[in-house]
């Protein structure tokens, strides 16, 4: 398996995740399902099958996370030194030319992106066209209404 980008805030909720599956999710459904058990009749017992699924799920994500925390390739992007240039980690502030509308987005692994933290992923378009830029840059993306243009108003490494 190849290396996989993470920041290194993306690793430490990672990992937090991976504990309270662990610590918490788990002992939970095991007591669930040693609660279903003790009601007697396995075959048609609901709460049993409930609890027999939500631990195939934890114990499915607990090897996910596992198998992309063993692979991660950690980047802080507090330590980049890149100059002006956006890269991996970065957090851009971009301006809208059509809108005036400014949001700012971290790039981050595919791992960790979550659009409603404005964390988007290093393969989304709107990464792939700042990659490389600097502030004051305008680029193009192919987003699903048309082509839109935005202007780099910040660019930070925190």
């Amino acid at each position: 398996m190849s290396a996989i980008p993470l920041t290194a805030q993306g690793a430490e909720r990672l990992k937090a995740e991976l504990h309270r599956l662990k610590t918490v999710e788990r002992p939970d459904v095991i007591n669930a399902i040693a609660e279903a058990r003790a009601q007697g009749d396995l075959s048609e017992n609901a709460e049993y099958d409930a609890a027999r699924e939500r631990q195939a799920f934890v114990e499915g994500r607990i090897r996910e996370l596992e198998g992309i925390i063993s692979n991660a390739q950690i980047i802080d992007p507090a330590n980049l030194n890149v100059g002006d240039k956006i890269v991996f980690g970065a957090t851009v502030a971009i301006e809208d030319l059509d809108s005036g509308e400014q949001v700012t987005y971290q790039i981050v692994g595919d791992m960790e992106s979550d659009i409603r933290e404005n964390r988007i992923s290093v393969s989304s378009p709107v990464a792939r066209a700042l990659i490389g830029k600097s502030e004051g840059d305008v680029v193009e993306v192919q987003a699903p209404g048309g082509v839109r243009e935005f202007e780099i108003v910040t660019i930070e490494y925190r």
